[in-house]
């Protein structure tokens, strides 16, 4: 009887000690193995970073210590199908303007940002024809920009109302991609258009349009593109997200240092006229940066502006929207 009863205390002691390790494991961080990372992103100049890494072989060595063996990419117009693509688990990673980021969270997206890409940057170009002097020149005319929830929407319905102008019935506003915008704007479809580089150069150097407004004349060091990672990969691949924020600064880095090559690998990834992307380069008013600390107050800001458009329901906080842990232990040593 002794026997027995040290027996079936040896089994419930077998048994308590298999369950403690089966609550252990499912918290793990390593339960789950990842051998493909998907990248969206988008054919501008303001998220060169990505394509710089991509074309250095960064991406893949940076991240092959981590059990990636194959990057994948997804290009998108703009940044409204990108993050439905995201809000479908398609993509892991994204490069994207922060306001679809904010559409997308307030609709149940499991990600955060975690560094930022740049901010300003897009202009706002009128037809040759068209005298503007300020924004009260615009009533009447039909502007051509990106979709509803992205930035350049948010921006420029915020902006307009900001100088009385009403951006349902004073203008005509029609959502599309930069390559239709800008065929738009050249057949005289649309008076204006508002757009991120390097479309606005494009559509100067071809005669169909001059610079009215910068964005940063808009909202001074508005937060534009940022870097976007799952949920998934925060929770369950920490160490790998601390390397996808290292090499985005060391693109970014690299980005400035070098703008001349900088601008080959873009020619060579996009087909864009190199004129193009020089000009481009040296008159937008665009800033590449990685700290997500200095849009959090843009970034925040851009949740009230969508919720008085209807957007989203309520306004979201800092803590829905960044997770800025990576970035600071990227940038400690």
């Amino acid at each position: 009887m002794k026997s027995k009863g040290l027996f079936i205390l040896a089994i419930c002691a077998i048994a308590a000690v298999l369950l403690v390790a089966g609550c252990t494991d499912t918290g793990s961080k390593t339960t789950e193995t990842k051998d493909t990372l998907s990248f969206g992103y988008q054919p501008s100049t303001h998220q060169v970073a990505y394509m710089v890494a991509k074309e250095k072989g960064w991406w893949a060595a940076d991240l092959a210590p981590f059990g990636i063996t194959k990057i994948e990419d997804h290009k998108f117009p703009t940044g409204a199908p990108e993050m439905q693509s995201m809000l479908a688990g398609d993509i892991d990673v994204a490069y994207v303007g922060a306001a679809p980021v904010i559409s997308a969270l307030a609709t149940g997206l499991d990600a955060k940002i975690v560094a930022a890409v740049q901010v300003q940057g897009s202009d706002l170009v009128v037809r040759p024809e068209v005298n503007y002097t300020g924004p009260e020149d615009l009533k009447g005319l039909t502007i051509a920009t990106f979709p509803p929830g992205t930035i350049q929407d948010t921006l420029l319905r915020d902006w307009l109302q900001a100088n009385g102008i009403n951006p349902d019935t004073d203008v005509d506003i029609r959502p599309m991609g930069p390559g239709d915008a800008t065929v738009a704007i050249s057949e005289s479809a649309v008076d204006a258009v508002f757009l991120p580089h390097p479309a606005p150069s494009t559509i100067v150097a071809e005669g169909n349009g001059k610079i009215a407004v910068q964005s940063g004349e808009m909202e001074k060091d508005h937060a534009c593109c940022v870097l976007v990672v799952s949920g998934d990969l925060i929770r369950n691949h920490p160490d790998m997200v601390d390397q996808i924020v290292r090499t985005h600064i060391k693109a970014t880095e690299y980005v400035i240092a070098n703008q001349n090559e900088t601008a080959q690998i873009y020619h060579d990834m996009n087909k864009v006229d190199m004129a193009v992307i020089e000009d481009s380069f040296a008159t937008w008013d665009g800033r590449w940066i990685t700290d997500p600390s200095i849009i959090i107050t843009s970034v925040v800001d851009y949740t009230k502006v969508q919720a008085d458009l209807g957007y989203i329901d309520h306004p979201l906080t800092e803590d829905e929207i960044f997770d800025l842990s990576f970035y600071r232990k990227a940038t400690e040593a």
